[in-house]
């Protein structure tokens, strides 16, 4: 047994960036999401859980493999080899989403504390903001990295729930491998929203500088826009941690459709409007205790999750306006990086001064990352294919295949959203 445990401590400490970015994903955007898809829809959204893994896989590992031989982040590698009109275009679709992103995470956050504990609202959020602002810019990237990955274990509360409900497992397969697709205004707001959740924009940004940090931290290169000397055996690690982290995400992703169409919508709670409706999914698991360990899920998720979409803003402007840059620095080595990163996440608190339920800021804050998402896979895909940036390494042409289906799902899925929302 104490071998066993050995090898998974092992394994799960050889997982890096790609593991990250995974659980990143199934944020409080990500799990208020997939909650509202079971309790709206019931099982009906599974099939996009399996049919999203692959092409999830091919996004993030084409960001993975630009920041591993580049040596730089996206931004870095547009903005030496690009026009700037397409970098300042890219930095600006991010930055939109980012903060969007941080303010309905934080808001989520919040109130979930106020949930369990009581206290003003705003009070929860100032703290919250100040203690992520904290963490990430005192804390040793070394020594945080691996608190992200813990962090991302905290997700595994839904799949042993999903095993614990009275779930049908003949209809799950069922809607599993057979895709159930409706064409109204709801319907499609649901798969944008889902779409814009699993397949962010903030996640293109993280993988890419993290590779980097990565190379930095393990002495390789001593800094950003240097180029290391690479392996395709390395390849073949960055490829397999990619894989695991996304299918982690979208296990997960599946579980919390299954846990709440298994529970709410199967109680006829179709709508769902706070925070403890969105536990009630857990209480098969943890029965009077839910709201405790739903709050607790999404205080450790949005602790890592926040972070990311911060640092991710910050790396593409330390990038296009060549600062210094990395997790891997102190404050004092990289004043105009952790700046960025604070104002991102404070511009994204104050987001929750219009007076948004965080709820549905959550939801609306998935369709806007699935919009935005078009573009930038579009020119992820570029990059990746451009041996000036990658070298002999360019994606091989399966990846290239499943990248393009992405762009071309994701393009089509919003703009029939869009027209069926224009003619309501």
């Amino acid at each position: 047994m104490q071998s066993f445990i050995a090898f998974v401590r092992r394994s799960f400490n050889r997982l890096g960036p790609g593991f990250i970015t995974g659980a990143a994903a199934d944020d409080p955007s990500g799990i208020t999401t997939y909650s509202i898809a079971g309790a709206q829809f019931g099982y009906t959204l599974n099939w996009l859980s399996l049919f999203l893994t692959p092409l999830m896989i091919s996004i993030q590992e084409m960001c993975g493999r630009i920041g591993m031989v580049s040596g730089s982040g996206l931004a870095g590698v547009i903005r030496k080899y690009y026009p700037k009109k397409l970098l300042y275009l890219t930095i600006s679709l991010l930055f939109i989403a980012n903060t969007v992103n941080i303010g309905a995470d934080l808001g989520m956050m919040a109130a979930s504390i106020r949930m369990l504990v009581g206290l003003p609202f705003f009070f929860w959020l100032i703290v919250v903001t100040i203690f992520t602002i904290a963490m990430e810019t005192f804390v040793p990237y070394d020594k945080y990295s691996r608190y992200l990955k813990w962090m991302g274990l905290t997700l595994f509360a839904y799949g042993l729930t999903a095993i614990l409900s009275n779930q049908n497992w003949l209809e799950v397969l069922k809607s599993t491998v057979i895709p159930h697709i409706e064409f109204n205004a709801e319907y499609l707001m649901i798969v944008v929203a889902c779409l814009g959740t699993t397949i962010s924009p903030y996640l293109y940004f993280w993988q890419a500088a993290e590779q980097v940090e990565e190379e930095i931290s393990g002495g390789k290169i001593s800094e950003f826009e240097e180029s290391p000397q690479i392996v395709e055996a390395e390849i073949r690690h960055m490829r397999k941690d990619t894989t695991v982290g996304m299918a982690f995400s979208n296990l997960i992703a599946m579980s919390i459709i299954l846990t709440t169409a298994s529970t709410l919508f199967r109680n006829g709670i179709y709508n769902i409007e706070t925070p403890e409706q969105v536990a009630l999914a857990l209480r098969p698991l943890a029965g009077d205790f839910a709201s405790l360990l739903f709050a607790f899920g999404i205080i450790a998720i949005g602790l890592q999750s926040v972070p990311i979409l911060a640092a991710s803003a910050a790396y593409a402007f330390a990038e296009a306006f060549g600062f210094k840059e990395g997790l891997a620095k102190k404050l004092t080595e990289a004043k105009a990086f952790y700046i960025t990163i604070a104002a991102s996440t404070l511009i994204g608190a104050l987001i929750n001064l219009i007076g948004i339920n965080p709820i549905k800021a959550l939801y609306y804050t998935a369709i806007l990352n699935g919009i935005i998402a078009v573009p930038l896979i579009a020119i992820i895909i570029r990059l990746a294919d451009d041996e000036r940036i990658v070298g002999r390494y360019k994606s091989d042409k399966k990846l290239k295949i499943l990248a393009w289906m992405t762009f071309a799902f994701m393009a089509i899925s919003s703009f029939l959203m869009i027209a069926y929302l224009l003619r309501s």
